[in-house]
């Protein structure tokens, strides 16, 4: 009986040992590298389970831009039932300029639709009096000179008007746009480095977040586009509207504007399945269920955590994302 059980006991650890032999020979059955490292081919396609695998393709790719800001003004109802809103500026020498120009438009509109009409009447009368001997040469000399002082007065103010003008519109500020506000609207300011204004239009949307309100993420939208560029800084200024209803944001408030910028229509894989070899760029792609071929790549500008590939791949190839070091080093040696 004790004989039975001494060799059921052998025949059960040979068996054991002859698995565990069998298992540990499948184990070291190493990869083929083939084509001077360009193909690697595994043993079963079980043995490339530890590779994590995506499969790729072209499309729009959008990469998020954000720029400092700050409210430069905002809108609020006049408690003596002005005829215009009134326009509460981050920047006093802005405010004044505003203030200027309003004042300005109003005496332009009194010169034109009062005061040289009024002369032009006169004129006129003494004109027709002086044609029938009833108005002397001084007479017609004076309304002509009250006319024309008029006219002088005009060019002046318009000329004075402008220079406010000028100044509100270099800060992003169109002076019309102004007049029509409504109550409870903000105005946001920020500069745009020259390289990105090409991929920001008038309309656009974007995000906000304020230094004030760290937890809460405000909605705005692109209404103006500087007409001129800093030549200094290079930068342009937007100007990006905002409602402000509940009256919480201030002028002076700085802000993080957040832009989902267009890169174009390109085929873009993860950062890590890009290994660079002497000044060169690959990838691995999975050809047949165990192999993987190694293939040159040339990539662009890095969006996120993803690069943009202008050659060396194509629509609906698998590349390797995970495990890519172990094939590097199989592939070239190390």
């Amino acid at each position: 009986m004790n004989r039975l059980i001494l060799i059921a006991f052998g025949l059960l650890y040979f068996s054991s040992c002859t698995k565990e032999e069998a298992r540990k020979e499948e184990k070291v059955t190493p990869p083929v590298v083939s084509d001077s490292g360009d193909t690697i081919t595994f043993p079963t396609r079980q043995s490339t389970a530890s590779f994590g695998i995506e499969k790729i393709g072209s499309g729009n790719i959008t990469a998020e831009f954000k720029a400092p800001g700050k409210i430069a003004a905002t809108i609020v109802s006049s408690g003596e039932g002005a005829a215009q809103n009134i326009v509460l500026f981050e920047n006093p020498e802005l405010a004044g300029n505003y203030t200027q120009l309003i004042q300005h438009q109003i005496n332009i509109s009194q010169i034109q639709n009062i005061n040289i009409r009024k002369r032009q009447i006169e004129l006129d009368r003494i004109n027709d009096l002086h044609a029938h001997g009833a108005a002397t040469g001084q007479d017609l000399l004076n309304a002509q000179t009250a006319q024309a002082m008029e006219q002088s007065n005009l060019a002046n103010e318009k000329a004075a008007m402008i220079e406010h003008e000028s100044k509100l519109v270099s800060a992003g500020f169109n002076p019309d746009m102004l007049r029509k506000a409504r109550a409870g609207s903000a105005y946001l300011i920020c500069d745009i480095p020259e390289s990105q204004i090409s991929k920001i239009r008038e309309g656009n949307q974007c995000n906000i977040n304020f230094t004030a309100f760290p937890n809460e993420e405000f909605k705005g939208k692109v209404d103006h586009i500087a007409d001129v560029m800093d030549n200094i800084t290079r930068m342009v200024k937007l100007r990006i509207s905002l409602n402000n209803s509940s009256s919480k944001l201030k002028a002076g408030m700085f802000a993080t504007v957040s832009f989902g910028l267009s890169e174009g229509n390109f085929i873009s894989i993860p950062k890590t399945a890009m290994v660079t070899v002497q000044g060169e760029n690959y990838a691995f792609l999975r050809s047949t269920p165990n192999s993987f071929q190694r293939v040159r790549i040339h990539p662009g500008q890095q969006i996120g955590d993803n690069m943009v590939i202008f050659s060396g791949l194509k629509d609906g190839d698998e590349i390797v994302t995970q495990g890519v070091m172990q094939l590097k080093g199989l592939s070239f040696g190390y």
